[in-house]
């Protein structure tokens, strides 16, 4: 029992940092039916905007503060936001009207330019560098159960910005239009809704999300280094898909589902070995058997 505890609370970490990750999947697909797979490695730059930024939030507020982890946090979210935004702007705007299938390899091309780019030397390096710790972390002991405060930390956020995400989607203006371009976005531009700041705005928000992911991550990484986005973010890509692609709630229950799936896995010797093939059989069977995801549902395309 206490091994099944253990293993329990390491993949609700887990995947509390997939279920971050697929929200940014799942919200661009909901809105423009296309995958960003830029998204993982703005993940990776997020975590590169907190070690420089961490520094000097250090020197102003004092090593492993609290306030001070907030404020590389919101910092970074905001760089990865402005980033994301002129992802949009320069690289799938121009080809909002072309077929999905192009948009498709423009994101495939915008994250390889990023990835080896990053990886110059006159960039970030391709060396691996030591993430600052944030936060001060504590064991906490609880019989036969060893508990880190950053693993109670991950899944509290998550859950957090999963309710700010649906108050958004669900109770404001921003949201409403958010909803009708997903629904149908020529009608909702008749009705005056400004489809190109409602794409903007959704990258923006995505691109937050993924910064807090790639931050809390690196918390749980040995260090961070250019390509460190490409598996959380397919494994992102896998949860959202057996959540249900563009439903928020589906994007969160998957990444769970996978973070512990996962963990189990890794925890049990004779399945250890096939813990990276487990995610995509998982998407192999969801594809075969749900396409639509565990709370997806089936829509009807009109020809």
């Amino acid at each position: 029992m206490d091994w099944f505890l253990q293993q329990f609370i390491n993949g609700l970490a887990l995947g509390s940092i997939y279920a971050l990750i697929a929200l940014g999947y799942t919200m661009v697909y909901g809105v423009l039916r296309f995958i960003n797979f830029a998204h993982s490695d703005v993940l990776m730059l997020g975590a590169f905007a907190a070690y420089f930024i961490a520094p000097a939030a250090a020197s102003i507020f004092g090593p492993q503060s609290y306030f001070g982890a907030f404020m590389v946090i919101m910092m970074a979210a905001l760089i990865c936001a402005a980033i994301g935004v002129t992802i949009e702007y320069l690289a799938y705007r121009p080809l909002r009207k072309r077929p999905k299938l192009t948009v498709l390899i423009t994101a495939i091309g915008v994250s390889l330019f990023i990835e080896f780019t990053c990886q110059h030397k006159a960039v970030f390096g391709a060396e691996t560098k030591p993430f600052p710790k944030l936060l001060p972390e504590q064991d906490f002991l609880l019989g036969g159960l060893t508990v880190n405060s950053n693993d109670l930390l991950v899944p509290l956020v998550t859950i957090m910005l999963l309710a700010v995400l649906w108050f958004i989607v669900q109770k404001t203006k921003i949201g409403t239009a958010m909803r009708a371009v997903s629904y149908n976005e020529q009608a909702a531009s008749l009705m005056g809704v400004n489809v190109n700041r409602v794409i903007t705005f959704t990258f923006a928000i995505g691109s937050a999300l993924a910064a807090v992911a790639g931050i809390l991550y690196a918390m749980k990484s040995p260090g961070i280094e250019p390509l460190m986005g490409i598996q959380p973010g397919l494994r992102a890509f896998i949860a959202a898909v057996l959540g249900g692609i563009g439903n928020l709630p589906g994007a969160a229950l998957g990444g769970l589902v996978l973070g512990l799936l996962e963990t189990f896995a890794g925890g049990i010797p004779s399945l250890s070995n096939y813990r990276d093939g487990i995610a995509f059989a998982i998407l192999i069977l969801i594809l075969l058997f749900k396409p639509t995801g565990l709370l997806g549902k089936a829509q009807t395309e009109k020809v």
